[in-house]
């Protein structure tokens, strides 16, 4: 559907009552777009079931205790919320995105208190993250922002202030005839992609970052059980950039990018072989459970 995300038909969930869709809206003196006082999931549903939905509900109130803010809303009842709004616009296979945010209220200033805290729940059919890239492999650029350190940003909330430096990374990697592009972190290790973690293949055994100031993703770790289960040694550590050029298959994971081979970062090139191809598969019967 190419249409603008705030003119489509179907009905958001928003502060317990399904509205309208381009009724789902926000004062523009709302504390979370000034101070980024926010924090979101991003879901799948397959076949009407939403994949480890419980997991993102619980790490979204999760990610709102890290930015010292409780959703008044139970797990239970965010549970109920999604599978509302699935119902509500008829759709099995879908895209889901919940966002908790700090509101208008009586303060607009960096402290916030007093306000309202809000939740809304959307979902919508959304296709393949990187098109085309699960059969040639996608092709990445290399960031020149960096992950922040756990001392200075609250790393482990899914929270919307940690994406700004990505959706400039993703820009400027298009801009270059990329789909994405790769961040290291502070210390200048290999992190992981604008939003989703990422794994390398060598001589058999795989390697991913170690997520010590960085999203450890759902998917992330649903990957790195089926690579145990194939008795397949993985290797959670921290990278250096040029050992990319030693690593032969490279595939990126998360909710939207489901798992995604890479077939260039930078100057660097991957095969899509046989393991990033069987992690594709497997990911795919394992969501259709």
């Amino acid at each position: 559907m190419d249409r603008a995300y705030d003119d489509r038909d179907g009905k958001i969930w928003l502060d317990g009552t399904l509205v309208p869709w381009r009724d789902a809206n926000i004062h523009i003196l709302t504390h979370g777009l000034h101070y980024a006082s926010s924090v979101f999931e991003g879901e799948r549903a397959y076949g009407g079931t939403i994949f480890l939905s419980r997991a993102h509900s619980e790490r979204l109130r999760f990610s709102a205790s890290e930015l010292d803010f409780e959703i008044p809303w139970t797990v239970d009842e965010i549970e109920a919320a999604k599978q509302e709004v699935l119902t509500a616009n008829g759709l099995t296979d879908a895209y889901i995105r919940a966002v908790a945010w700090r509101g208008a209220g009586l303060d607009m200033a960096i402290s916030a208190k007093r306000n309202p805290v809000r939740l809304a729940i959307a979902a919508w059919e959304w296709g393949a993250y990187y098109g085309d890239a699960k059969f040639k492999g996608a092709k990445l650029d290399l960031a020149k922002w960096r992950r922040p350190s756990p001392e200075t940003a609250p790393s482990q909330a899914k929270a919307a202030g940690l994406y700004m430096i990505c959706t400039m990374s993703k820009h400027e990697a298009e801009a270059k005839g990329c789909s994405d592009a790769m961040m290291l972190d502070y210390r200048g290790y290999v992190a992981e992609a604008t939003g989703a973690n990422i794994f390398f293949v060598r001589d058999g055994e795989v390697h991913t970052p170690d997520p010590d100031c960085f999203l450890n993703g759902l998917t992330r770790q649903t990957v790195v059980g089926m690579l145990k289960d194939r008795q397949i040694k993985v290797h959670e550590r921290h990278i250096l950039p040029d050992e990319l050029e030693s690593f032969e298959q490279c595939w990126l994971t998360g909710t939207a990018a489901e798992v995604t081979p890479v077939g260039q970062i930078g100057p660097y090139n991957f095969d899509v072989g046989t393991l990033a191809r069987d992690m594709v598969e497997g990911y795919e019967k394992l969501v259709r459970i």
